[in-house]
């Protein structure tokens, strides 16, 4: 049984920062594709940022290129989301995900190519 457990949300003002947690149990953590959605009261969930098994390949949603950063920790069974200058339009529940794959690519930047997701936690930035 996979679990993946997201920590690290909270109330923060525009223009600060916070790093998000995705601890990942049930199963070698190196042989999962990660990634971070994000979902805003009454919109779609969306992506916001993939990294590779071996993280050597990223990708953001353009809405966060250059404010947030995806890392991940194998050794921890983690992977991060550092997000800084936010903006009250980045306030959404935040759900990390893992995939095992197979990918036809190094990285997995949409929904249905996940197959496992946190609870989520929510990141709320005031104006």
């Amino acid at each position: 049984q996979v679990q993946l457990v997201e920590s690290g949300g909270g109330l923060v003002q525009a223009g600060g920062s916070l790093r998000l947690s995705c601890e990942v149990s049930g199963r070698t953590f190196s042989s999962y594709y990660m990634g971070w959605f994000r979902q805003a009261p009454g919109k779609e969930r969306e992506f916001v940022a993939a990294i590779s098994r071996s993280g050597g390949y990223i990708a953001y949603a353009n809405s966060v290129k250059g404010r947030f950063t995806i890392s991940r920790d194998n050794a921890k069974n983690t992977v991060y989301l550092k997000m800084n200058s936010l903006k009250p339009e980045d306030t959404a529940d935040y759900y990390c995900a893992a995939t095992s794959g197979p990918l036809n690519s190094p990285i997995a930047t949409r929904r249905d190519m996940y197959d496992y997701w946190g609870q989520g936690t929510q990141v709320t930035v005031s104006s």
